[in-house]
């Protein structure tokens, strides 16, 4: 390395040439086991001499498996100038792997040696070792099961002996067979065998880890002789054979001949060839024999049939299978049930033409096969057969026949003979018809029909459909039979193709007698219609627009229409529609503005599809200038109308606070007109004022202070109280008598006065009035609060827990005012008896 870096480029790049051929001759890798277990640890070791002088002196050695770096070498110099690097694997799980022993060079790795690593498993023991003697290769051959895959080259090995006891003991060896790669068989030839003696045999397998042996056979070469299959024929019909019966097969078969000289047993398969049937077996059948009748099979039907044989009372293995033969078995007379149903038209005085058409029913799963049908008919006054007025192969057939005639017989046969004979009785319409004949079409191909059974209840029905005219085919038309008079429908699938109309008939029947045919017509599935209606504007107003269109006629196999939906939007794309049915030819659109524009749809629906038709944009008319100004002239009316309105109302009604009730002016107001409503259960009553002892009063009058007149009953008492007769003072000093106040109410200190006079006096009494007059000093309310603001509410005071009471009247206060209830004066007064006061 000192040298490579002290010689020039061109020195250094033949350096770099020359390296790989002379490393390769300086390392060798020693491994401890060439092949192993797979997963066991393996060492190997790289050995590199001292010759190469030009790696270095300590040259790094490195180790790869396969193309992955192994860490954990193990690096040492040795004392005889060599270098050893030792590696060990811990698993080894490739079973196949190359360790390379590796240098370091520049950037690179170069490889000093390589060593081929195969780890693997020992061979399992072979198991299921089988043989058979084959007389036609005159062979003894032998197979067995390898086991799993071990990795590694295996070598089998098939070893023999002979053997004169229970191959105990070995007497003559054979040669070992060894076969083919990959082959688990072989085959000891005849020379070797005695095919009456003993034999020993096993299997070996061997590999590089081990050996393993199978257990021993011993078996003598005859008694696994395996056959080759025979061969089955037809047997063919002969005179001195009876007839075979339904259901029943004859074949025979041929054993291979080299084995003509041993007993054999058989077996015959057989299996019908109808989808996945199973194969069914009989049991052991004599070989010399050599033809059998097979019976118990289904009638007219097709069989595979088989055989194999094996020796009969000795040790010996099933021959394969033979070849199969193909039979079919004898037919039966049918057994079937005929619907039938009719058709009839007069052709003449004395002759009718019928159309006759049947099904067959089988009664059972093997009821024959049907070659055709017989119809016929028997004179009353015939002796012999009944002349045959059909055969044929088809379901139906016309023939002719007297007025007279009312039956004809229908038969099924085969060429084992024929069917049970099914009367066919024309009968009469007389019974009673069905009613609510209806269809629903389910699908594109499918009808269900419903009815209302009558009543008695027929025994069945017959249901006949086909192409509604004026179609080609109308005359082909499929019915069904339901033997079932309880239903009240049927689902129809056979020959319904989709957007077709049907023609359906119903026929009740009953014991003796028919009911009156009913006939409706349906469509399997309804088209769309080629195109909707064409949209016409008729008249346009300024907020109106008459529209029309022209229906499509119907056509067939389209469905028909069951409504329209119009549709319109404006500018400021505001949609509207409404729908009308199938009869509407025009419309009205109303609510229009005048000058606008609108665009209009119409939408033809029917019970499958809809379809729009052609669009429609259309303009109102404007306003004319006259229009516009009656309109104008009209909106200013109405605004002139409603300002009068309010004037007058607002002049009329009185004025009132919206924050509290007005209070009238005590000056200028009589007591009757201001008096508030009081509900009748908080009335106090008064006595009458009609009383003679009790002068009246007529007038209260507010003085101011200058202008205070002394009364009658007046006290000059400082305290500023007056003294009143007690009548006077029952008729002012009302309230709830039901809530007496317990709490004297303290004296205002305020220093103006407001003087109270009460005129008392007969209005029919001429003598002078007499005034009651007041000094005292409380406020107008005489509540525990100040006079009220303009805008606070009197009718109430807030007691001390904040909730509003009304005023409770104490009869300590100092005036005949003071006990006020909801109103600044005398509020709660209330007269009684005042038919000749007048409005007092």
């Amino acid at each position: 390395m000192v040298g490579l870096r002290t010689c020039s480029l061109a020195e250094a790049a033949l350096i770099i040439l020359l390296l790989p051929r002379s490393l390769e001759e300086c390392g060798h890798i020693s491994l401890s086991a060439p092949i192993v277990r797979l997963g066991d640890p393996i060492t190997a070791s790289c050995v590199i001499s001292q010759n190469c002088s030009h790696l270095g002196p300590e040259p790094q050695i490195l180790w790869k498996l396969e193309a992955e770096l192994q860490p954990g070498g193990r690096q040492q110099h040795l004392p005889n100038g060599t270098q050893l690097s030792t590696i060990s694997l811990p698993h080894l799980n490739y079973s196949q792997a190359l360790l390379s022993c590796c240098l370091r060079w520049g950037n690179s790795l170069q490889i000093l040696d390589q060593a081929k690593l195969q780890a693997g498993y020992p061979p399992a023991t072979p198991h299921n070792v089988s043989c058979l003697m084959n007389l036609t290769t005159n062979s003894l051959i032998c197979q067995w099961e390898p086991g799993p895959d071990t990795h590694l080259p295996t070598n089998f090995t098939l070893k023999s002996f002979k053997s004169r006891g229970n191959c105990q003991t070995q007497e003559d060896s054979i040669p070992d067979c060894v076969p083919e790669d990959g082959q688990s068989h072989c085959s000891i030839p005849r020379k070797h065998l005695q095919l009456y003696q003993n034999l020993g045999i096993w299997v070996e397998a061997k590999n590089a880890l081990g050996t393993s042996m199978s257990q021993k056979l011993c078996l003598v070469p005859m008694d696994v002789v395996k056959l080759e299959p025979p061969t089955l024929w037809a047997l063919e019909p002969s005179p001195e054979v009876p007839p075979l019966q339904p259901g029943c097969l004859r074949l025979r078969w041929e054993t291979w001949k080299p084995s003509l000289h041993i007993e054999q047993k058989c077996e015959l398969r057989h299996q019908p060839q109808l989808g996945e049937a199973s194969w069914d077996l009989v049991g052991a059948l004599p070989s010399r024999t050599l033809r059998y009748e097979l019976c118990g099979l289904l009638p007219s039907t097709a069989y595979t049939l088989q055989m194999r044989c094996t020796r009969w009372r000795l040790p010996g293995h099933w021959s394969d299978w033979s070849p199969s033969l193909e039979l079919i078995t004898t037919q039966r007379a049918p057994i079937v049930r005929l619907d039938t149903w009719w058709r009839q038209r007069q052709l003449g005085p004395r002759t009718v033409d019928v159309q006759l058409f049947w099904k067959p029913m089988p009664l059972e799963k093997d009821s024959g096969q049907i070659q055709g049908y017989l119809v016929s008919w028997r004179h009353s006054d015939q002796t012999g057969a009944d002349p045959p007025l059909c055969n044929t192969t088809e379901l139906n057939c016309t023939f002719q026949l007297p007025s007279e005639a009312q039956e004809v017989v229908l038969e099924a046969y085969n060429t084992a003979g024929t069917s049970r004979p099914t009367p066919v009785v024309f009968l009469e319409s007389r019974g009673p018809p069905l009613a609510r004949l209806h269809t629903v079409a389910r699908d594109p191909h499918s009808i269900w029909v419903g009815w209302e059974p009558p009543s008695p209840q027929p025994r069945g029905y017959v249901i006949e459909w086909g192409l509604a005219p004026p179609s080609p085919s109308s005359s082909q038309k499929a019915w069904r039979m339901e033997h079932n008079g309880s239903i009240a429908g049927t689902l129809l699938q056979e020959n319904i193709r989709p957007f077709q109309l049907y023609e359906i008939t119903v026929t009740p029947l009953y014991q003796d007698t028919k009911g009156p045919s009913q006939h409706i017509y349906a469509y399997s599935q309804e088209m769309a219609p080629s195109h909707g209606p064409e949209l016409h504007l008729r008249h346009i107003g300024k907020t109106w627009a008459q529209l029309e269109w022209m229906p499509e006629a119907p056509e067939l196999g389209k469905s028909p229409l069951t409504h329209y939906t119009i549709f319109w939007t404006n500018a400021q794309d505001q949609s509207f529609s409404t729908v009308l049915n199938a009869s509407s030819h025009s419309f009205v659109l109303r609510g229009l503005e005048p000058a606008s524009l609108y665009h209009v749809y119409l939408m033809a629906a029917s019970q499958a599809w809809t379809i729009n038709s052609t669009s429609l944009t259309l303009m109102t008319l404007a306003l004319e200038e006259s229009e516009l100004h009656i309109l104008l002239g009209l909106l200013g009316l109405l605004v002139l109308f409603i300002c009068l309105c309010g004037a007058a109302q607002l002049c009329c009604r009185p004025r009132k606070n919206a924050l509290w009730p007005s209070v009238p002016d005590p000056a200028h107001s009589s007591l009757g007109s201001w008096v508030p409503t009081i509900m009748a259960e908080d009335t106090f009553q008064l006595p009458s004022l009609r009383d003679p002892g009790m002068p009246p009063i007529t007038k209260i009058t507010v003085l101011e202070e200058e202008e205070k007149k002394p009364g009658p009953w007046e006290s000059n008492d400082s305290s500023g109280t007056c003294s009143l007769p007690t009548l006077v003072q029952a008729y002012v000093l009302q309230g709830d008598p039901r809530v007496p106040s317990t709490q004297p109410q303290s004296q205002s200190g305020t220093s103006d006065q407001v003087l109270y006079v009460q005129v008392l006096g007969s209005p029919t009494d001429p003598g002078p009035g007499h005034y009651l007059r007041c000094d005292s000093t409380q406020p107008l309310l005489g509540g525990l609060t100040p006079s009220p603001k303009s805008y606070e509410n009197l009718w109430f005071q807030t007691s001390p827990l904040g909730t509003p009471e009304p005023l409770v009247p104490n009869p300590e206060d100092d005036c005949i005012f003071g006990p006020l209830l909801d109103f600044p004066l005398l509020q709660g007064l209330q007269v009684s008896g005042v038919e000749g006061l007048g409005g007092f």
